[in-house]
């Protein structure tokens, strides 16, 4: 069982559970998929091989390279991407995602209209504001959900930043809050940090909720005070990049859809 498959089974055993869908979404977005094409990649452009189903196309995606060399039986062109990646190439282009087909007990037909939900929830940005600290303290009230999806979120953004606090937060105006704190994030690395983070609360499940991103170095003072009232997350460390084997692998490139 991926960690595909288990949220796709919590989705199917309840169906009514909005949170266990986003889930699901979520899983998808984050894990490695692989795309069977219908010709060898040219440059940096793929082309699916396309199904149609109930008068709607699908393209054929696994979370594993060996459930795509089963599904086929034979030696065949694919392109292997992260799964925003891949919904982010097929928007727009009335395309839906047949996932691991009968193979897995993930199997699944995802509609074109889900992948372009899927494209829109992962555009939204958080936005950027300034705002005064005035007191910090252990966090407070924040529901179980958000804690683990913060954790799983953060564990995937290797060697971005050492670690990270969360504080409940109060502001000069009297606003309060959670604030989530990145310590030695790496130059660059502050949208996508913030992305995660706004990822994280918003595939939670939860309806309303504010968690704000801030970025301090080790040697600062605030670092020190949020080492003592924050709830610390740690970030594995990067790993050193492999060669990529097959169309798609590599995040610097990008295939585009032909």
């Amino acid at each position: 069982m991926t960690d595909l498959d288990q949220a796709h089974a919590a989705m199917q055993a309840a169906p009514d559970d909005d949170a266990a869908r986003l889930r699901f979404y979520e899983r998808l977005a984050d894990s490695e998929l692989f795309m069977l094409l219908g010709e060898e990649a040219r440059d940096d452009q793929v082309s699916p091989e396309l199904f149609e189903i109930e008068d709607q196309q699908f393209a054929l995606v696994f979370d594993r390279e060996e459930r795509l060399s089963q599904f086929v039986g034979r030696a065949a062109p694919y392109a292997g991407m992260p799964g925003r990646a891949l919904v982010q190439m097929l928007a727009g282009q009335g395309i839906g995602l047949a996932l691991n087909p009968e193979i897995a007990p993930s199997a699944m037909l995802i509609p074109a209209e889900a992948v372009d939900w899927l494209v829109a929830t992962l555009s939204n940005a958080p936005d950027e504001k300034e705002a005064r600290l005035s007191q910090l303290a252990p966090p407070k009230g924040l529901p179980e959900a958000v804690i683990t999806g913060l954790d799983r979120k953060l564990a995937i953004a290797s060697g971005l930043a050492r670690f990270a606090y969360l504080a409940a937060a109060i502001y000069d105006d009297g606003t309060r809050g959670h604030v989530l704190a990145f310590v030695d994030a790496v130059s660059g690395a502050e949208r996508a940090l913030a992305n995660a983070a706004s990822e994280a609360l918003t595939f939670s499940g939860i309806e309303a909720g504010v968690m704000d991103v801030m970025f301090v170095r080790a040697s600062d003072p605030l670092a020190a005070h949020l080492a003592r009232v924050g709830l610390r997350f740690d970030l594995p460390e990067a790993v050193a990049p492999q060669t990529p084997g097959a169309p798609g692998m590599d995040p610097a490139k990008p295939p585009r859809l032909r």
